[in-house]
Order: structure tokens, then C-alpha cells, then sequence
């Protein structure tokens, strides 16, 4: 069984920075990929950023020049660097995980961004 952990939302002011972390563990062999999905209300769940084992990102065209997504292997953990933060960046942030090629999600971590 693997468990996503996530850590750092939280209440920023517009212009403002978080960083989001996810720990991956449990029966791990390997990380194929891992990345972050928001869902604001009323909307669909979007891509934020992702990292291949490869090192490998993606990024949606909304958060691109402003967040940035980091891996440290040792730790199994994801990190994504918000800056330059928006209002209608305020969305649950949910980490994502293919390991051996299963997917797994996070319970959500809530970032609010107000103007």
C-alpha cells in the first residue's frame, strides 16, 4: 500500500508564496512520476505541474513563470514552489503518483489566496 502525504497549504495574500510538499511511502519500487492537480469550486480538476522520474515537468499555461515543481528522490517527496500567487489560484492542490505504474492520489491540501 502507498500513502501521499501532503503538507503546506494554508491562507496567503495575492502576490504572496507557498510551497506544497508530498511524501510518498509505503511499498515503493518505483516513482514513475508525481505531480500536482487543483480543483476549485464549481470547476474541474486541472494540471498544476508534473515531474517524471526523468526529471522531465510539465506545467499549466495558468502557473507557468510562477510555480516551479522539485523532486528529491531520497525522500520520495514532491515539492511545488508557488510564487507570485493569484486569487484564482485558490483551489484544494492534490498530489498525484504513479508509482509501478498505479496511480494514487493525496487527501487535498487548501490553499487560499486572498486579494
Amino acid at each position: 500500500q502507498v500513502q501521499l502525504v501532503e503538507s503546506g497549504g494554508g491562507l496567503v495574500q495575492a502576490g504572496g508564496s507557498l510551497r506544497l510538499s508530498c511524501a510518498a511511502s509505503g511499498r515503493i519500487f518505483s516513482i514513475n512520476a508525481m505531480g500536482w492537480y487543483r480543483q476549485a469550486p464549481g470547476k474541474q480538476r486541472e494540471l498544476v505541474a508534473v515531474i517524471t522520474s526523468g526529471g522531465s515537468t510539465n506545467y499549466g499555461d495558468s502557473v507557468k513563470g510562477r510555480f516551479t515543481i522539485s523532486r528529491d528522490n531520497a525522500k520520495n517527496t514532491v515539492y511545488l514552489q508557488m510564487n507570485s500567487l493569484k486569487p484564482e489560484d485558490t483551489a484544494v492542490y492534490y498530489c498525484k503518483s504513479i508509482i509501478s505504474w498505479s496511480t494514487y492520489w493525496g487527501q487535498g491540501t487548501q490553499v487560499t489566496v486572498s486579494s
